[in-house]
């Protein structure tokens, strides 16, 4: 499939759940808090694998990934001696576009795939161009000079300083620059997320 262009709200009301696609609160942001269509409000409840395949379709669109790229993700995470969907989950955060938005450099991830698509980013003082690229601790990131005077940037930027960063991440405003301290834990990532249900989906 390409990537959905459409409306956010309408993805944010289907799945129940803030995407994160704006940077204001999804009550905010949407008029209903039921699902989209005539129906919404009295769509009967959903069948277990309708569960599951509502958890991958919200987890997926939320970090801005094509079917083929998330299920690639997936399978390097069922590879390795570790829990699979708390992996999961730390490799999607280690994603470069997604440390960018957490540094608050970008308002969204789609944003901030942007950047780096367009050459806006360096990594340890080399550019990267690749939204894919995991990002290992210790890792800074910072914005090319030519990017520094971007205005979507500095709001950006200014919005995270008052609404705070994630303890995974450090970050020097003034130099527009940044460093992934670490791996984030579980209990620090977001729980409204049951990625229990992704491991059985693909698991069948």
């Amino acid at each position: 499939m390409a990537r959905y262009i459409g409306p956010t709200c309408v993805l944010s009301r289907r799945y129940g759940k803030d995407l994160e696609f704006k940077t204001r609160p999804i009550e905010s942001k949407c008029k209903k808090d039921t699902r989209p269509g005539q129906h919404g409000a009295t769509r009967k409840r959903e069948t277990t694998h309708g569960l599951q395949l509502t958890e991958k379709q919200a987890l997926k669109f939320k970090y801005c990934l094509l079917e083929r790229q998330f299920r690639k993700l997936f399978k390097e995470a069922a590879r390795r001696k570790a829990a699979t969907g708390v992996l999961l989950l730390q490799m999607l955060e280690s994603r470069l576009d997604n440390v960018v938005f957490r540094m608050g450099f970008a308002a969204t991830r789609k944003e901030a795939r942007q950047l780096v698509s367009h050459k806006a980013i360096f990594v340890n003082g080399s550019c990267v161009n690749v939204p894919s690229y995991q990002v290992q601790p210790t890792d800074v990131i910072s914005i090319r000079e030519r990017a520094r005077e971007q205005v979507r940037i500095l709001d950006a930027l200014k919005q995270a300083e008052d609404r705070g960063w994630v303890d995974w991440v450090q970050v020097d405003a003034k130099k527009l620059s940044g460093e992934f301290k670490r791996v984030p834990d579980r209990d620090e990532l977001p729980s409204d997320i049951n990625e229990q249900l992704v491991v059985e989906l693909y698991s069948k």
